[in-house]
């Protein structure tokens, strides 16, 4: 008997059509706006218990499921989020994100047209624990990005944004102080909520080098159906 909760049939087969990508060591899922990738002091089952339910109830796994968690995405933002399925991929995947060999890129939709079609941001960030918000100032940790105009809509601006550090809500905040806040995002200056309570940033995109078959990895996540006049 399984030492992890049985999943209905309907979300198996959700979860099971939310894998971008799979092998012996690695998982790359599609995460929804709220869902959370590793628990918080709210107590909602995080992504990675429910991974481990999945593949138990899957595999047959009577046992312990190891299920790492290399990076996180906040809970409002959708998109590919990586997990180690063993502790040796693991270890390799959290030195590759210390060094800065894991790419990743984001999609951001904003009702702010950039001041420019592209550019390269350079602020430093200091973060309210209390607020859980960070803040532009003229001291603080150093944070990089960079980011291109991609798209428009009649309403919207689609902003394609690539990390040169990896700060608390670093593209929310930066992009926020340009002028662009990101649609839903009201913690950081938009007029109003998406109805799912999420916000419009997409984790679009990651490239690494498999960290045990030393192959290529690139994985895109698609564009939310809640993105309308957005082509992915």
């Amino acid at each position: 008997m399984s030492i992890y909760r049985t999943l209905q049939q309907e979300e198996f087969l959700d979860l099971q059509g939310r894998i971008l990508y799979e092998d012996n060591h690695l998982i790359i899922f599609n995460k929804r706006t709220g869902e959370i990738v590793q628990g918080d002091k709210t107590g909602d089952e995080p992504l990675s218990e429910t991974l481990k339910a999945f593949i138990a109830q899957r595999d047959g796994k009577p046992g312990q499921v190891f299920m790492g968690v290399p990076h996180r995405l906040d809970r409002p933002v959708s998109g590919v989020v990586l997990f180690a399925k063993t502790s040796k991929a693991l270890e390799r995947l959290n030195e590759m994100l210390r060094k800065g060999d894991v790419h990743k890129t984001y999609w951001a939709l904003s009702a702010g047209r950039p001041p420019k079609e592209e550019d390269t941001l350079t602020d430093f960030l200091v973060r309210n624990e209390a607020q859980n918000k960070s803040y532009v100032s003229k001291t603080g940790k150093e944070a990089r990005l960079k980011y291109k105009l991609i798209q428009t809509t009649e309403r919207y601006f689609l902003l394609e944004v690539e990390l040169y550090t990896g700060r608390h809500h670093q593209i929310r905040c930066q992009l926020s102080h340009m002028g662009c806040p990101i649609k839903g995002d009201l913690k950081y200056g938009a007029k109003r909520s998406n109805p799912d309570g999420g916000i419009c940033l997409l984790a679009r995109r990651i490239q690494f080098i498999h960290p045990v078959k030393k192959t290529e990895v690139d994985v895109t996540a698609p564009v939310p159906k809640s993105w309308k006049g957005i082509q992915g």
